[in-house]
């Protein structure tokens, strides 16, 4: 049987059943939206979102993935902590957006401090290569999200909020729209295929974001995800 046919229809029967799309049921990402004019009272804010995972994966029995030491590797049992980004808008809203990141994408993502004589040509021809060294290991097809600009520690929040938009979607950017094109292009014909297995397609979808930067930088990072790239978003 078809390989992309295998995955689309692991992808219904999870749909079907309620069960998880894969076994990693990954590490909890947050990116969470405070209107300036909101008051939490009762609690933090974050106890609360980490509250929620955490009953969230014990009530559905999901795979408890989060380790509480980088070097110990002793397992927290209810996979937290979140990873939580806040950001400080107008209004009087709360906006969450959850994304349970799976490792295999995250494993093998990557940052790159580009000087800005590079060029467009050197960030493409960089990050066609990452995806031909690293991308059958990634869970193929992949969603690509990219981040260009910022600094060190922006650009890949950058690519990782890439991964969030529909997938079909351009960037609204005319030039930033063309270089998503020629990426994804470039990286479907690298025929890494589904699961790694050759054909196509390698990718579903190429995401860049942008912000601004110094005028001696160029960061750039990628962060790759899996055909089963979770999110939902709910505001109160």
């Amino acid at each position: 049987m078809d390989i992309l046919s295998i995955l689309v229809e692991n992808v219904e029967l999870a749909e079907q059943t309620s069960v998880p799309i894969c076994q990693d049921t990954g590490i909890v990402v947050v990116f969470l939206d405070i209107g300036q004019d909101v008051m939490v009272i009762d609690g933090g804010i974050e106890e609360a979102i980490n509250n929620g995972v955490r009953r969230a994966y014990h009530d559905a029995y999901l795979r408890k993935s989060v380790v509480a030491d980088p070097i110990t590797r002793k397992n927290t049992g209810d996979n937290t902590p979140v990873m939580i980004h806040t950001r400080i808008v107008k209004g009087s809203s709360l906006k969450l957006i959850v994304m349970p990141k799976g490792s295999g994408g995250e494993n093998m993502s990557s940052l790159w401090m580009f000087k800005p004589s590079d060029g467009i040509n050197e960030i493409v021809s960089t990050i066609v290569m990452h995806v031909k060294q690293v991308g059958a290991f990634s869970c193929p097809p992949l969603i690509i999200g990219v981040g260009i600009g910022g600094s060190f520690e922006v650009a890949p929040l950058l690519a990782k909020r890439a991964l969030l938009r529909q997938i079909g979607k351009t960037h609204p950017e005319p030039h930033i729209a063309e270089i998503e094109h020629k990426l994804l292009e470039k990286i479907n014909k690298l025929r890494i295929g589904p699961a790694g297995l050759g054909g196509s397609p390698t990718a579903l979808s190429v995401n860049i974001e942008t912000c601004a930067t110094h005028i001696a930088s160029l960061p750039v990072a990628v962060n790759l995800c899996c055909y089963a790239n979770r999110h939902c978003e709910g505001t109160i």
